[in-house]
């Protein structure tokens, strides 16, 4: 005899049969079907109730992230949709794999202004792989097939499954799901053609200066020890994309630092001096390139990517390969001939002797005891104290900057942070489900006090299922990015950008959360040891300068090899010894 069972319960045993333990959402009255079928089945699908919608995207984001599946929420209608929105795009724009339901009025009310309808399918389609409304159960099978296959394929991003409040209530025949495999209109593994692999190769044996950015693309692919094999047989510099960190470990001696506007110093200034830029999962965004006009003119591009669509779109290439990075990679690798750069090496080394000693020494060191610490500082002796396999979660803005700069990475998947979109708030919310994602590892999350307070009502989902998460807030009672940009582009006019905080402690206290202030740099190191023994959650306030800023920096729209040094606008010259 077969088994009948609603819409709703349908969705579950789809989500379960997909290989999904974990869902984070907030409930409502179109997507109360779902919830209460969602109580039968705590046993195999464990649900996590944020705060905020917006904080159950970001942990999803989190979650996909550390773990490589698809992250899933689950919301209703209305505002509740709406407050995903900066989520999903946050996931487009970092190829991030989500499959997103929302609540939706039944299909007989669409049209009519029902309370909290609104037009997800229609809002949503722009920032996201694919949008779809199921009006029927009958659908609910066939469209969450495709939204799992679509969400984490190719190249991944977030799906949308608007779900109408009829289809959830309907009644169907049951059978074993069955997962999508195949869409006849969508190819997300290409072959790679060998004319391709060889056209590449051959550029990669004829050059001397050849350099190679790591992007995500690397880490969601899994292509970390392919780019290392591939680095040391041809001996060549790597430099990664903030997105890209921790896609070679931070020790390794061809493992050079990170471009971009607050990049190191020698990718960027030998970005343009390369004559071959090997481009690997990563999109040319403006704060990588600078001036494009002005970018690597000596270099011929060669650029690897699954999504054929960000060739030639802001910088010109000289050859591509369109496809996984790791076969593509792994096809490269016969071809390639041994090698030596020495002295093309030589000149990324000599680039961070002067940066040691111009800019890391300033940032992450100091001898008043009874001043404030350097944000960098902290973020160097945090990342030394957290063991051998930490997580990396930021919030958006100097935190973001001197903690992806300062932190060490030994294993892939070690950052999380917002890209593309720079979303202040992030960060919390994302710690808490790359800690649920990956509970073996310690994860960092840095803030600053701005971005903290956008998304720190998620202290309560905290407290409520006791998250390890160890938070480390930079408080300076500014929008401090902002503030740095005021300094040096706006003649110190801070409009806005003070804050009047409240007492950050206080807080943890309310939500059972343990903490400590830090006000002078001779209590930081007894702080951080005392957050690295506790065994659960623990939030650090530490007091830090305002005038602390974050250099090298490279200014929007200036050439990459335009770098300041501090904020007396001195800029970097491979001659210069301080």
């Amino acid at each position: 005899m077969s088994e009948k069972i609603t819409g709703a319960e349908a969705m579950i045993r789809g989500i379960i049969a997909e290989g999904t333990d974990r869902v984070f959402g907030y409930p409502g009255g179109a997507i109360i079907p779902f919830y209460d079928k969602l109580y039968d089945y705590t046993d195999s699908l464990t649900h996590v109730l944020t705060r905020h919608e917006q904080g159950a995207i970001h942990a999803a984001q989190g979650y996909a992230r550390v773990s490589g599946r698809t992250g899933v929420v689950v919301v209703t209608s209305g505002p509740a949709a709406t407050n995903v929105i900066t989520g999903l795009s946050d996931a487009m724009l970092d190829s991030t794999p989500l499959v997103v339901i929302t609540g939706q009025v039944s299909s007989d009310l669409l049209g009519s202004d029902a309370f909290q309808e609104t037009d997800v399918v229609g809002i949503t389609q722009p920032i996201t792989k694919w949008a779809y409304q199921i009006r029927s159960a009958a659908d609910i099978e066939w469209a969450l097939g495709r939204a799992f296959y679509i969400a984490n394929t190719g190249r991944p991003g977030p799906v949308v499954l608007d779900f109408a409040k009829n289809a959830q209530n309907e009644e169907i025949e049951w059978h074993p799901y069955r997962k999508c495999n195949y869409i006849r209109s969508y190819n997300p593994s290409p072959d790679i053609p060998e004319a391709d692999l060889r056209r590449v190769a051959d550029l990669i044996n004829a050059s001397r200066r050849p350099m190679i950015v790591s992007g995500h693309g690397v880490m969601i692919s899994g292509a970390e020890e392919a780019l290392a094999a591939l680095a040391e047989k041809a001996d060549i510099p790597v430099a990664s994309t903030l997105l890209g960190l921790s896609t070679m470990k931070s020790d390794h001696p061809l493992y050079k630092g990170m471009v971009g506007m607050h990049g190191n110093i020698g990718p960027n200034y030998n970005t343009n001096r390369a004559d071959l830029i090997i481009a690997i999962g990563m999109r040319f965004d403006d704060r990588v390139t600078g001036d494009p006009k002005h970018y690597a003119p000596q270099a011929k591009i060669v650029h690897i990517d699954i999504d054929a669509a960000e060739f030639d779109k802001n910088v010109r290439t000289n050859a591509t390969i369109h496809g996984d990075a790791r076969l593509a990679l792994e096809g490269l690798l016969p071809m390639i001939m041994e090698t030596k750069h020495r002295e093309w090496i030589e000149s990324f080394d000599k680039a961070y002797e002067i940066e040691t000693e111009r800019v890391v020494r300033n940032a992450t060191t100091g001898a008043d005891p009874m001043a404030a610490p350097h944000m960098g500082e902290v973020a160097l002796k945090v990342s030394l104290a957290a063991g051998a396999d930490p997580v990396l979660v930021t919030d958006v803005g100097q935190n973001q900057m001197l903690s992806a700069r300062y932190f060490r990475y030994s294993t892939p998947r070690s950052i999380i942070t917002s890209g593309g979109l720079g979303t202040m708030g992030f960060g919390l919310p994302a710690a808490i489900g790359a800690k649920m994602g990956a509970p073996q590892r310690t994860v960092c999350y840095f803030a600053g006090d701005g971005g903290f307070q956008m998304t720190m009502q998620e202290l309560g989902t905290i407290l409520q299922y006791g998250t390890g998460v160890k938070m480390i807030v930079l408080n300076n009672d500014y929008l401090g990015n902002v503030r740095q940009w005021q300094a040096i582009f706006y003649d110190n006019r801070y409009s806005q950008t003070p804050l009047v905080n409240p007492d950050f402690n206080t807080i943890a206290d309310a939500y059972g959360i343990a903490n400590a202030k830090v006000c002078h740099r001779k209590d930081l190191d007894a702080a951080i040891k005392q957050m690295m023994d506790h065994p659960g959650a623990f939030l650090l306030n530490v007091r830090i300068d305002e005038r602390d800023m974050v250099y090298p920096m490279t200014p929007n729209g200036r050439a990459v090899d335009y770098i300041l040094l501090n904020e007396d606008n001195e800029l970097f010259s491979m001659t210069d010894n301080g």
